[in-house]
């Protein structure tokens, strides 16, 4: 798939973050014990959880990270690890100091993860009267041999009793995490799934396939997974199903019904900013110069807590050039049923649209992708070939950002 030069790709790109959301990525690293499919910086908690030493830490760092930053803050989320280890005091804590500056939106998407085993009802109505206003639960299935399988904590009467909490403590924005081509899963077994999380509507359910990562256990010792078109056949009467229940697959893991779409998520997907704290914690910011840099944090949690708050904190910058704007920019829109509209575009990286489709135009040739009144979308084929479309576009693509729910 040969493309087209784009001039000056090696120069910083530049962009005006005047009307970019900013949002804010908070990271608790501890979980009782780390899932063997798990690749995130998370860390199996001591007896102890030094949870007011982190605290600290993280609001030392947020002074750093939020500099000169005029921007209100549009979502925050607190990823992990378990996020719900932490005590509601501690969460409130930090939404204090976030919004002494640059301050919360007056509607501010607010989302912790929780797991199901750490957390009780109480703790689900403190959380919502601390300030957060969305929960994600890591439910993942409700068969009991598969999250045996998955080395989860709970099972699944845990699961359900924790989304019966959440809705009872007032969580009306709420997300169920599920995964499918599980070991040992079969297509009635993962209906069986769909088909219960269904019933108790969520609002929203991530639904994504177990993946093999690298430096994890279950990469250096696989267990037997169903084949191939098994998987497919999973995903193909999971989608009917969702559909049919009036969800909307608004990206390629997410499902929603009208307004209850990850607008944390979102504002990645569409080259938004956000500022990164925490250990290991990554960021993306147009800076006040139009540079777009990213940034990451000490991952260890005992380095990172005592270099909080001072440059030596940060373990990254990368200034982006016009290549890893493009890319990464499409790298996101491209998951998104909508696509990558011509404002995003050439506001959030400063670059010109009409390079970018000259630079397209074998996919679009081929059918994978479409452009329409200033819109450019993978088509329902170009779904399958995002990362052999993305591949071709940029040698040496960069990280992902991170996906949450």
């Amino acid at each position: 798939m040969p493309t087209a030069e784009i001039s000056a790709a090696t120069q910083p790109a530049r962009a005006d973050r005047t009307g970019i959301p900013l949002s804010v990525y908070v990271h608790l690293p501890w979980c009782v014990r780390k899932c063997p499919y798990c690749d995130f910086n998370s860390h199996r908690a001591p007896d102890t959880l030094p949870e007011t030493a982190y605290v600290d830490a993280l609001l030392a760092d947020w002074t750093l990270a939020r500099a000169d930053e005029p921007r209100p803050i549009d979502t925050v989320f607190f990823g992990g690890g378990t996020p719900s280890l932490f005590a509601p005091a501690s969460i409130a804590r930090i939404l204090a100091a976030l919004d002494a500056g640059p301050g919360l939106s007056r509607d501010c998407e607010i989302t912790l993860e929780a797991n199901p085993g750490t957390t009780e009802r109480s703790r689900f109505a403190d959380l919502r009267a601390a300030g957060v206003n969305r929960l994600s639960l890591g439910i993942q299935s409700l068969n009991d041999d598969c999250l045996k399988a998955l080395g989860r904590i709970h099972g699944a009467a845990e699961a359900l009793s924790a989304i019966d909490d959440a809705q009872q403590a007032g969580f009306d924005r709420l997300n169920c995490d599920l995964m499918f081509g599980l070991p040992g899963q079969t297509l009635e077994t993962a209906m069986a799934d769909v088909d219960q999380i269904i019933a108790l509507d969520p609002g929203h359910i991530s639904y994504y396939q177990l993946t093999l990562e690298p430096n994890t256990p279950f990469y250096k010792h696989p267990p037997a997974l169903p084949p191939d078109d098994s998987v497919a056949d999973i995903f193909e009467a999971a989608r009917e199903r969702l559909i049919a229940a009036g969800h909307v697959q608004y990206e390629v893991s997410a499902w929603a019904k009208p307004g209850a779409a990850c607008r944390h998520n979102d504002n990645y997907w569409r080259f938004g900013d956000y500022l990164g704290v925490g250990a290991g914690a990554h960021g993306k910011r147009t800076r006040a110069d139009g540079i777009i840099e990213r940034t990451a944090r000490v991952r260890w949690p005992t380095g990172y807590m005592s270099a909080a708050g001072q440059p030596v904190s940060i373990a990254e910058t990368r200034e982006l050039t016009a290549d890893d704007a493009r890319f990464e920019c499409l790298l996101g829109a491209l998951r998104r049923r909508q696509g990558l509209s011509r404002h995003d575009y050439e506001s959030r990286t400063g670059l010109d649209w009409d390079q970018l489709l000259a630079h397209l135009t074998t996919p679009c040739d081929d059918g994978l992708l479409a452009v329409h009144d200033d819109h450019l979308a993978a088509t329902e084929r170009g779904w399958y070939f995002l990362d052999s479309i993305l591949a071709e576009l940029v040698p040496d693509p960069a990280d992902e950002a991170p996906d949450h729910a």
